[in-house]
C-alpha cells in the first residue's frame, strides 16, 4: 500500500518543480540569459570544464554566472570565484540533486538583466538531476574519458534528457585506453544526432567550438521564432 502513496508524493513534488521551473525559465529567457544544467558523474571534470568556460566567456565580453550544487563544502564555488563571476554555491546536505526552488532562491538578488551566460553545476549523480527540470536552456552530459565509453548505455535517460553532450579529459584519452569511436557511436545510440564537444580542460582542445556552440544557442534564444 506504501508504494502508490510514494508514487503520488513524488509526482506532486516534481509537478511543484516543473511549475516553479516554468516560471525560472521564463524570467531567464526574457532578460536574454542562457542557463546551462551541467550533469555527470563525480570526478568528470565538470568545475575545470566551468572555470574555462567561465574565463573564455568573460574574455569574448560576456557577462557570466555560476550556481554549485554539492552536497557539502564550498570548495567548487571557491575555485570559480578565481574566474571574477559571481558565483553561488548550494549545499544540500545528502539530497543528490538540485531543484528548481533552490536556484529561485539563489539569484532572486542578481541582475538577471546583466547576466548573458548563468551556469548551474549540478550535484555530481547520473540519475537524480535526470528528472528535476531548473528551468535551464540547455542541458549539458559531461563524460570524461577516464569513466569509460559505456556509460551511455548504462545510463540513458542522462543522455536522453539532455541537449549536448561533451567529452571531458581528452589529453587521458591515451593513458586510460579510451575509444573515443565507439563513446560517440554508444552516445549516438542512445540520442541520435545529439551536438557532442569533444574537450580538455588542462590544454584547450574543443573549448573553442564549445563556446562557438554557446554563442549560437545564445542568438537562438535572442532571435524570436518566426511565425
Amino acid at each position: 500500500m506504501s508504494i502508490p502513496r510514494i508514487l503520488e508524493v513524488r509526482t506532486s513534488i516534481l509537478k511543484r518543480n516543473d511549475a516553479v521551473a516554468r516560471d525560472l525559465r521564463r524570467d531567464f529567457t526574457r532578460h536574454g540569459v542562457l542557463v546551462v544544467n551541467m550533469v555527470s558523474s563525480p570526478g568528470t571534470g565538470k568545475t575545470a570544464f566551468l572555470l574555462e568556460t567561465l574565463l573564455l566567456l568573460r574574455r569574448r565580453g560576456a557577462t557570466v554566472a555560476a550556481v554549485v550544487g554539492d552536497l557539502e563544502t564550498d570548495n567548487d564555488a571557491r575555485r570559480l570565484a578565481a574566474s571574477g563571476a559571481p558565483v553561488r554555491q548550494i549545499n544540500t546536505h545528502g539530497l543528490c540533486h538540485l531543484e528548481a526552488d533552490m536556484i529561485r532562491t539563489h539569484v532572486a538578488d542578481w541582475d538577471l538583466a546583466g547576466l548573458d551566460y548563468l551556469f548551474i553545476e549540478n550535484v555530481g549523480n547520473l540519475v537524480c538531476p535526470t528528472s528535476w527540470d531548473l528551468g535551464e536552456s540547455l542541458r549539458l552530459a559531461l563524460l570524461s574519458v577516464t569513466e569509460g565509453e559505456d556509460k551511455p548505455l548504462k545510463y540513458p535517460a542522462l543522455f536522453n534528457t539532455a541537449d549536448v553532450a561533451a567529452l571531458t579529459k581528452l589529453d587521458l584519452a591515451a593513458a586510460c585506453g579510451f575509444d573515443a569511436p565507439l563513446a560517440r557511436a554508444n552516445i549516438a545510440a542512445v540520442r541520435p544526432g545529439m551536438p557532442l564537444v569533444e574537450t580538455s580542460a588542462r590544454t584547450g582542445a574543443g573549448l573553442d567550438a564549445w563556446l562557438d556552440l554557446l554563442t549560437a544557442r545564445r542568438h537562438r534564444l535572442l532571435t524570436p521564432a518566426r511565425e
